[in-house]
């Protein structure tokens, strides 16, 4: 298993592939697989491999916490899709094996390209038949007013005007925080790839008149 040189044009491909019904290298939560890759990776993907992109950034938003989230860090052979030759030097290999990968210091091979070239092709293929899954988060938020006197019907109607692919609204309920004044406590969901906090945060304190801050109370991948 592995993804080969994630530095290079095939090892990005597969793991833009390996990530189009994943949202994590391994589980459902942020690891330690997660932060090896990232890593690896070492900057943002193309912006045409969508499922990649998506992935780093999201990651990188733990970047001052990688070292808490759970797992143990293992050689970066030991991730990604099981039907892929690892080529990283995780795993011993006899000195004639094909590096389907290749170097870039080294001149790489006709049949070893047509060889690395095939096995990309059939493992896109592979994925091409599997169902696309797509990636949700329940989110829920903190929208702050002004003082006691803010509107917050008003408020809240406000904040459900926003509207974007990919977002759904859910319940809501209105939460004491003293002196009189109570937050608006509310409840979407998103699709990873179209709607994000940073976005949410955006359009919601667009409305100034009601809307002092927002902060985001609970997140939980679906």
């Amino acid at each position: 298993m592995g993804f080969g040189d994630l530095k290079s044009s095939a090892g990005l491909q597969l793991l833009n592939a390996f990530l189009a019904d994943k949202s994590y290298i391994e589980g459902y939560v942020p690891s330690q697989a997660d932060v090896a890759v990232f890593e690896a990776v070492g900057v943002p993907p193309p912006t045409e491999l969508f499922h990649a992109l998506r992935w780093y950034n999201h990651i990188k938003s733990y970047e001052r916490q990688k070292a808490s989230l759970p797992g143990v860090k293992k050689a970066l052979g030991k991730y990604g899709p099981a039907d892929v030759e690892d080529t990283t030097g995780g795993d011993s290999k006899d000195d004639d094996d094909i590096d389907l990968f290749g170097s870039d210091e080294e001149e790489e091979s006709e049949e070893a390209k047509r060889l690395r070239e095939e096995r990309l092709a059939q493992y896109e293929s592979k994925k091409a038949k599997k169902p696309t899954l797509v990636a949700k988060s329940s989110i829920l938020l903190d929208v702050k007013p002004w003082d006691d006197e803010t509107d917050m019907a008003k408020l809240e109607e406000c904040v459900r005007s926003i509207q974007a692919d990919g977002l759904v609204w859910g319940s809501s309920k209105l939460v004491p925080v003293g002196y009189g004044i109570k937050k608006l406590q509310i409840q979407c969901v998103v699709e990873d790839d179209k709607v994000g906090t940073d976005l949410l945060e955006e359009k919601i304190t667009e409305f100034e008149d009601f809307v002092q801050s927002m902060d985001v109370a609970a997140f939980n991948k679906i």
